[in-house]
């Protein structure tokens, strides 16, 4: 029987979650980027969101969550075809459309994120192909493998709402593809700063907003669970943004714009994985710690290791998500929180955590590495010197952002 107040709310969680695709991650990663690139990084955003919503109906939602085995779903669930207008998800009281569209959305924003290690150089077939493939490799098995009944899930891993099926598969992604794409002309001594700050602050606000229905919104249902996800999601945010503000005050002298903000995409990565279990205080702890250790991730992967992730994706969504996986063992007693599973300890817990977060990282890794090369022995990958030079927004698609 369908919960309509539930029902109601995933919605609402659904149209939340694709805000924070299009246009929110479009403006906040468009900001950041030179203007002659801003309609490139929009262009990939949205190409993105209309391939992966279509893979999503075609076979991707079946690789996650149709019956299968351990490591996969079966083809079940392929086009929808099984799955009637009035077919509602067991036990959540949820119409599996409703279901299939909410899980969507993450389909779309998770390959969206990689978005970041490689504007301003990426041909835009390669990036179609890659984002392709990787749904389907890469996102599908493990979205299956935590949240699909997978093996992951048989060992209790504890993932609320994607530091694990999200952020670390992104993170770890993006990495590999940023360094087989190289570095950006010029990176890192002529790299000139984010176009439009203002913009980034739009767009990072529209994504803290969007952050409700995707971490309250895994709560799947109207209640209690909900309601303290939000709450911790807010105050890990607004933490997040204040650690990253006050070190860049400290050690620069002046707090900046695109600081503060991606403080907040720091805090909101790192409590995603333990909204639902965690309380208040918790919330607040995991934004100290995701500002203080995504911040000086940033400074180690750009400055001193010089990989030219470009907006910083393992650095912070990487990291946060897979901090606020292991972190959440040691927090989820404090005041607010729920509890371990009935006989687990916070060392054994803390192994499955880790297990999932490792075994993530080297699939992500390993299989991004296999689909780069795919592309480069078949469209391609880096754009020549001179579009590089002239922009992608000209050179790829024939239009300017700014006509001065």
């Amino acid at each position: 029987m369908v919960n309509e107040a539930n029902t109601a709310w995933i919605l609402t969680s659904t149209a939340l979650v694709l805000f924070m695709t299009l246009p929110a991650l479009g403006l906040f990663y468009a900001g950041l980027v030179r203007s002659k690139n801003i309609l490139s990084v929009l262009m990939h955003c949205m190409a993105i969101a209309c391939v992966a919503s279509l893979l999503w109906l075609i076979v991707g939602y079946s690789l996650a969550f149709a019956d299968g085995n351990g490591l996969i779903g079966g083809l079940s669930k392929s086009f929808l075809l099984s799955v009637g207008r009035d077919t509602v998800m067991e036990g959540s009281g949820l119409p599996e459309t409703v279901f299939f569209m909410f899980q969507a959305t993450f389909a779309i924003i998770t390959p969206t994120l990689i978005v970041g290690a490689y504007v301003e150089r990426i041909k835009f077939a390669a990036v179609l192909l890659f984002s392709s493939i990787w749904l389907l490799v890469v996102y599908a098995p493990v979205t299956h493998w935590v949240w699909g009944g997978g093996w992951l899930a048989d060992m209790g891993v504890m993932d609320f709402a994607g530091g694990i099926v999200v952020h670390v598969t992104a993170g770890v992604s993006a990495l590999v593809i940023a360094v087989m794409l190289g570095k950006r002309r010029g990176f890192p001594s002529h790299i000139q700063p984010p176009h439009a700050p203002w913009m980034v602050m739009i767009g990072a606000s529209m994504l803290w907003i969007g952050w409700f229905g995707f971490n309250a919104g895994s709560a799947l249902s109207a209640g209690t669970d909900a309601g303290m996800a939000l709450l911790v999601t807010h105050m890990s945010a607004a933490t997040g943004s204040l650690v990253w503000m006050v070190i860049e005050w400290k050690r620069f002298g002046k707090p900046s714009l695109v600081g503060i903000v991606t403080g907040t995409i720091a805090g909101l990565a790192t409590i995603t994985p333990a909204s639902g279990y965690v309380g208040p205080m918790a919330g607040v702890m995991l934004g100290l710690a995701g500002g203080l250790l995504c911040y000086y991730a940033v400074d180690l992967i750009r400055n001193r290791i010089g990989i030219d992730d470009s907006l910083d994706v393992l650095a912070v969504h990487g990291v946060g998500g897979a901090l606020g996986t292991l972190l959440l063992v040691f927090l989820i007693s404090l005041p607010g929180g729920t509890a371990l599973a009935e006989g687990q300890t916070i060392i054994g817990q803390f192994g499955v955590q880790a297990i999932g977060v490792a075994v993530t990282a080297i699939w992500s890794g390993v299989a991004t590495f296999i689909i780069v090369k795919i592309c480069q022995a078949s469209v391609g990958l880096r754009i020549d010197e001179q579009s590089e030079i002239e922009g992608l927004d000209y050179t790829s698609h024939g239009e300017t952002g700014y006509n001065l």
